[in-house]
């Protein structure tokens, strides 16, 4: 096993850019990484000491079950010794989740018995490409100054160009119109400031977790835009319902208080006499269907 305490080993892991942090047998953290910092935002102070089950990261794969207290890859590698691999969706500190790579092995002593175990888990965000079209809207004047996605102006020219697209190649895509359930009551309880958090979150989820050929922006307020591209009905509904899953799933902390919100969304396949206007509107709709049916829930219509 790696001696934790030899300073040529440290430095050597921490200059990865992968997660890695080491468990005992009974999951308690003895060693995380600067890459598991940047990849979380939890610096090691945080997380030394405490249990893996205590659900600091909460992993949650795409149905939305938590995996601490039920299916942990590396609880079951620290049982049966067999390493494993799992895409699942750690809980960052600022609220949000984020796509990670996930593989654990076990560790043993001189004697090959198990003492614990290694997880390494790798951004699945392609974060150089989300900083790269940042850059591009900042120049533009169309970025979202708040939520830093794409603003109003941007997704009208978006769907022109999609649209144009569409009937000129029949390339499909669809659109999803998102929207925080309940915001004014967010508002009114913690403030504009926890507000402006909320949002925040809410787009991380969203950027974090979306295709570099797809666009999400800020229609405004608590309103949302997706254009995803190259898409079937059923491949639309999946992707609805998995941001619709990681939102709910994601929390801010004020003091006590544990802060959730969830989406209801509206989407549909874009049609080649379709104008941005009927699109947007077709959408909006479902989405208001999704908020009439109890919120927290997809509603979709093929064109």
């Amino acid at each position: 096993m790696i001696d934790l305490n030899d300073d040529f080993y440290k430095s050597l892991l921490d200059n990865l850019s992968d997660g890695i942090y080491f468990v005992d047998c009974q999951r308690k953290i003895i060693y995380w990484n600067k890459g598991a910092e940047r990849i979380s935002g939890f610096c090691a102070d945080e997380v030394q000491g405490s249990y893996c089950w205590d659900n600091i990261l909460k992993h949650i794969n795409e149905q939305g079950l938590m995996l601490c207290h039920s299916i942990c890859p590396l609880a079951a590698t620290i049982l049966d010794g067999q390493p494993r691999e799992a895409s699942v969706y750690l809980h960052h500190k600022d609220g949000h989740r984020v796509p990670v790579l996930v593989r654990t092995a076990p560790l043993y002593d001189v004697h090959r018995d198990i003492i614990g175990a290694i997880e390494i888990f790798s951004d699945n965000t392609l974060q150089s490409m989300i900083t790269q079209r940042v850059s591009e809207l900042e120049k533009l004047a169309l970025l979202d100054p708040l939520t830093q996605l794409a603003n109003r102006r941007y997704i009208e020219m978006n769907l022109h160009s999609r649209l144009e697209e569409l009937r000129r190649y029949q390339w499909p895509f669809g659109i999803l119109f998102l929207d925080i359930d309940h915001f004014k009551l967010i508002n009114d309880t913690y403030g504009h400031a926890m507000g402006d958090e909320i949002l925040r979150m809410v787009a991380r989820t969203f950027t974090a977790n979306m295709r570099t050929s797809d666009i999400v922006g800020r229609w405004g307020g608590e309103e949302f835009v997706a254009i995803v591209r190259n898409i079937d009905y059923q491949n639309l509904y999946n992707f609805a319902e998995r941001l619709r899953i990681l939102v709910a799933e994601s929390h801010l902390i004020k003091e006590s208080a544990v802060i959730q919100v969830t989406i209801s969304i509206g989407g549909t396949l874009a049609c080649a006499d379709d104008t941005v206007e009927s699109l947007l509107q077709r959408a909006d709709q479902l989405m208001y269907q999704s908020k009439t049916a109890g919120r927290n829930r997809v509603t979709l219509a093929p064109s």
